[in-house]
């Protein structure tokens, strides 16, 4: 389910802005629940770079080695969208779920 999390997290960081990894993980890391490895921030923009939602650029750095900037593109924008309009009902739905009380009912007891 993190995963899927993850990717929704990050293209939301790179809807506001441009940014390097450091800087993604920083900005998700603010949220503990949702803070990633670096590992794995790296491989999930390999893979939406590779999709075709991010772009990256490099730049230099005035502290140390040049920096891989990414973007959100177009088609990530609208990536965006459709998770956002999922993530909507299914965290209303698992919400409503978890706050429903027992059917009196119901036996544990089988």
């Amino acid at each position: 389910m993190k995963k899927g999390v993850a990717e929704l997290c990050v293209l939301s960081v790179l809807r506001r802005r441009e940014a390097y990894g450091y800087e993604i993980l920083s900005e998700i890391s603010r949220y503990p629940s949702l803070a990633l490895k670096e590992s794995t921030l790296y491989l999930l923009l390999g893979r939406l770079s590779k999709e075709g939602f991010v772009t990256a650029r490099t730049a230099p750095s005035a502290k140390g080695p040049p920096r891989r900037y990414f973007r959100l593109t177009e088609a990530g924008a609208g990536r965006l969208a459709e998770m956002e309009a999922f993530w909507g009902g299914f965290s209303a739905d698992v919400a409503a779920l978890l706050t429903e009380p027992p059917d009196p009912k119901e036996t544990r007891d089988g």
